[in-house]
Protein backbone atom coordinates (compact mmCIF):
# COMPACT_ATOMS: atom_id res chain seq x y z
CA UNK A 1 0.00 0.00 0.00
CA UNK A 2 2.87 2.22 0.82
CA UNK A 3 5.15 1.43 -1.71
CA UNK A 4 5.48 4.10 -3.52
CA UNK A 5 5.85 6.91 -1.07
CA UNK A 6 8.20 4.46 0.47
CA UNK A 7 10.41 4.69 -2.58
CA UNK A 8 9.97 8.29 -3.00
CA UNK A 9 11.33 9.18 0.76
CA UNK A 10 14.58 6.43 0.53
CA UNK A 11 15.67 8.03 -2.77
CA UNK A 12 16.71 10.99 0.09
CA UNK A 13 17.70 9.14 3.32
CA UNK A 14 17.34 4.88 4.47
CA UNK A 15 14.83 3.82 6.57
CA UNK A 16 14.64 1.06 8.99
CA UNK A 17 11.50 -0.97 9.30
CA UNK A 18 10.87 1.03 12.32
CA UNK A 19 11.12 4.59 10.81
CA UNK A 20 9.16 3.39 7.78
CA UNK A 21 6.08 2.27 10.01
CA UNK A 22 6.31 5.06 11.97
CA UNK A 23 6.06 7.16 9.23
CA UNK A 24 3.48 5.79 7.59
CA UNK A 25 1.68 5.25 10.87
CA UNK A 26 1.31 9.05 10.52
CA UNK A 27 -0.11 9.46 6.99
CA UNK A 28 -3.83 9.42 6.01
CA UNK A 29 -4.92 8.07 3.16
CA UNK A 30 -7.15 10.50 1.50
CA UNK A 31 -9.45 9.16 -1.82
CA UNK A 32 -10.84 12.33 -3.28
CA UNK A 33 -13.16 12.67 -6.41
CA UNK A 34 -12.36 14.56 -9.69
CA UNK A 35 -13.14 18.64 -8.86
CA UNK A 36 -12.77 18.59 -5.61
CA UNK A 37 -10.72 22.02 -4.36
CA UNK A 38 -8.50 20.64 -1.47
CA UNK A 39 -7.80 23.88 -1.05
CA UNK A 40 -9.42 27.75 -1.28
CA UNK A 41 -7.54 31.29 -1.06
CA UNK A 42 -7.72 32.54 2.34
CA UNK A 43 -7.67 29.06 4.02
CA UNK A 44 -4.70 28.11 6.02
CA UNK A 45 -3.13 24.93 4.31
CA UNK A 46 -3.76 21.75 6.41
CA UNK A 47 -1.98 19.07 4.54
CA UNK A 48 1.17 18.12 2.89
CA UNK A 49 -0.05 15.47 -0.01
CA UNK A 50 2.14 12.51 -1.80
CA UNK A 51 -0.24 12.22 -4.75
CA UNK A 52 -0.31 8.46 -5.17
CA UNK A 53 -2.66 8.27 -7.68
CA UNK A 54 -4.32 11.48 -9.84
CA UNK A 55 -3.72 14.90 -11.48
CA UNK A 56 -3.78 17.94 -9.01
CA UNK A 57 -4.13 21.58 -10.31
CA UNK A 58 -2.29 24.40 -8.21
CA UNK A 59 -3.50 28.18 -9.25
CA UNK A 60 -4.43 31.66 -8.19
CA UNK A 61 -7.18 34.26 -9.35
CA UNK A 62 -5.59 37.20 -11.13
CA UNK A 63 -7.42 40.93 -11.02
CA UNK A 64 -9.52 39.85 -13.27
CA UNK A 65 -10.36 36.84 -11.91
CA UNK A 66 -9.56 34.59 -13.97
CA UNK A 67 -7.88 31.53 -13.00
CA UNK A 68 -3.39 31.11 -13.47
CA UNK A 69 -2.25 27.83 -13.61
CA UNK A 70 1.42 27.69 -11.58
CA UNK A 71 1.69 23.77 -11.34
CA UNK A 72 0.48 20.45 -12.09
CA UNK A 73 1.17 17.41 -9.83
CA UNK A 74 0.55 13.69 -10.82
CA UNK A 75 1.51 11.06 -9.53
CA UNK A 76 4.76 10.50 -7.29
CA UNK A 77 4.77 14.09 -6.92
CA UNK A 78 3.95 16.34 -3.50
CA UNK A 79 1.29 19.34 -3.04
CA UNK A 80 0.67 21.48 -1.35
CA UNK A 81 0.95 25.79 -0.67
CA UNK A 82 4.50 25.45 1.37
CA UNK A 83 4.12 28.82 2.38
CA UNK A 84 0.29 28.72 3.98
CA UNK A 85 1.31 25.25 5.49
CA UNK A 86 5.02 26.16 7.15
CA UNK A 87 3.52 29.44 8.15
CA UNK A 88 -0.09 28.96 9.17
CA UNK A 89 -1.31 31.70 6.75
CA UNK A 90 -4.22 32.53 4.87
CA UNK A 91 -3.30 30.80 1.27
CA UNK A 92 -3.53 33.10 -1.93
CA UNK A 93 -3.83 29.78 -4.30
CA UNK A 94 -6.07 26.97 -4.92
CA UNK A 95 -5.31 23.10 -4.82
CA UNK A 96 -7.86 21.26 -7.32
CA UNK A 97 -8.18 17.93 -8.29
CA UNK A 98 -8.85 17.35 -11.95
CA UNK A 99 -8.97 13.59 -11.72
CA UNK A 100 -10.13 11.24 -8.98
CA UNK A 101 -7.08 11.02 -6.89
CA UNK A 102 -5.69 8.97 -3.86
CA UNK A 103 -3.52 11.18 -1.57
CA UNK A 104 -1.39 10.70 1.39
CA UNK A 105 -1.66 13.48 3.86
CA UNK A 106 0.44 14.94 6.71
CA UNK A 107 -1.00 17.35 8.87
CA UNK A 108 1.59 19.82 10.55
CA UNK A 109 0.39 18.48 13.85
CA UNK A 110 1.99 15.11 12.15
CA UNK A 111 4.40 16.42 10.28
CA UNK A 112 6.18 18.11 13.48
CA UNK A 113 5.69 14.51 15.33
CA UNK A 114 7.45 12.79 12.43
CA UNK A 115 10.49 15.28 12.25
CA UNK A 116 10.75 15.38 16.24
CA UNK A 117 10.92 11.58 16.41
CA UNK A 118 13.24 11.40 13.20
CA UNK A 119 15.18 14.50 12.14
CA UNK A 120 16.53 12.74 9.06
CA UNK A 121 13.42 13.52 7.29
CA UNK A 122 14.10 17.29 7.33
CA UNK A 123 15.97 15.94 4.62
CA UNK A 124 13.24 14.57 2.65
CA UNK A 125 11.37 17.78 2.69
CA UNK A 126 14.19 19.96 1.93
CA UNK A 127 15.17 18.01 -0.81
CA UNK A 128 11.29 18.40 -1.70
CA UNK A 129 11.49 22.11 -1.46
CA UNK A 130 14.48 22.25 -3.54
CA UNK A 131 13.17 20.54 -6.53
CA UNK A 132 10.04 22.69 -6.52
CA UNK A 133 12.38 25.82 -6.40
CA UNK A 134 13.93 24.57 -9.42
CA UNK A 135 10.67 23.77 -11.25
CA UNK A 136 9.83 27.23 -10.24
CA UNK A 137 12.65 29.51 -11.39
CA UNK A 138 13.17 27.55 -14.91
CA UNK A 139 9.57 27.81 -15.47
CA UNK A 140 9.96 31.66 -14.72
CA UNK A 141 12.96 31.55 -17.17
CA UNK A 142 11.00 29.80 -19.59
CA UNK A 143 7.98 31.78 -19.39
CA UNK A 144 10.45 35.43 -19.85
CA UNK A 145 13.10 33.86 -22.38
CA UNK A 146 11.42 31.43 -24.40
CA UNK A 147 8.46 31.73 -27.28
CA UNK A 148 5.10 30.30 -26.88
CA UNK A 149 5.90 27.58 -29.17
CA UNK A 150 9.39 27.01 -27.39
CA UNK A 151 7.40 27.00 -24.05
CA UNK A 152 4.80 24.75 -25.04
CA UNK A 153 7.53 22.24 -26.25
CA UNK A 154 9.23 22.57 -22.95
CA UNK A 155 6.15 21.95 -21.12
CA UNK A 156 5.61 18.68 -23.21
CA UNK A 157 8.87 17.58 -22.51
CA UNK A 158 8.77 17.86 -19.06
CA UNK A 159 5.02 16.81 -18.48
CA UNK A 160 4.81 14.35 -21.20
CA UNK A 161 1.51 12.55 -20.25
CA UNK A 162 -0.40 16.05 -18.69
CA UNK A 163 -1.37 16.95 -22.22
CA UNK A 164 -3.42 13.99 -22.54
CA UNK A 165 -4.87 14.10 -18.84
CA UNK A 166 -5.86 17.79 -18.30
CA UNK A 167 -8.11 20.15 -20.56
CA UNK A 168 -6.20 22.41 -23.06
CA UNK A 169 -7.56 25.68 -20.93
CA UNK A 170 -5.49 24.81 -18.10
CA UNK A 171 -2.56 23.94 -20.01
CA UNK A 172 -2.99 27.34 -21.55
CA UNK A 173 -3.50 28.95 -18.29
CA UNK A 174 -0.23 27.56 -17.41
CA UNK A 175 1.82 28.82 -20.54
CA UNK A 176 0.29 32.35 -20.79
CA UNK A 177 -1.47 31.83 -24.04
CA UNK A 178 -4.98 31.32 -25.77
CA UNK A 179 -6.68 27.75 -25.65
CA UNK A 180 -6.80 28.39 -29.64
CA UNK A 181 -3.15 28.70 -29.69
CA UNK A 182 -2.93 25.43 -27.68
CA UNK A 183 -4.93 23.84 -30.27
CA UNK A 184 -3.10 25.38 -32.63
CA UNK A 185 0.26 24.29 -31.77
CA UNK A 186 -0.39 20.90 -31.15
CA UNK A 187 -2.29 20.17 -34.72
CA UNK A 188 0.65 21.13 -36.18
CA UNK A 189 2.97 18.95 -34.37
CA UNK A 190 0.52 16.30 -34.77
CA UNK A 191 0.83 17.01 -38.62
CA UNK A 192 4.45 17.05 -38.40
CA UNK A 193 4.56 13.55 -36.88
CA UNK A 194 2.54 11.87 -39.78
Amino acid sequence: MFENIIKNVTRFINLSQEEEKFFTDLLTCETIPKKTVLLREGEVCQFEGYIQKGCVRVYYLDDNGFEVTILFAIEDWWTSDIASFQEQKPSKLYIETLEDSEIYMLNPATKEKLLKEYPKFERVFRMLVQRNLSTLQNRLVNTISKSASDRYLEFVKVYPSIPQRVPQYYIASYLGVSKEFVSTIRKRLASKEK
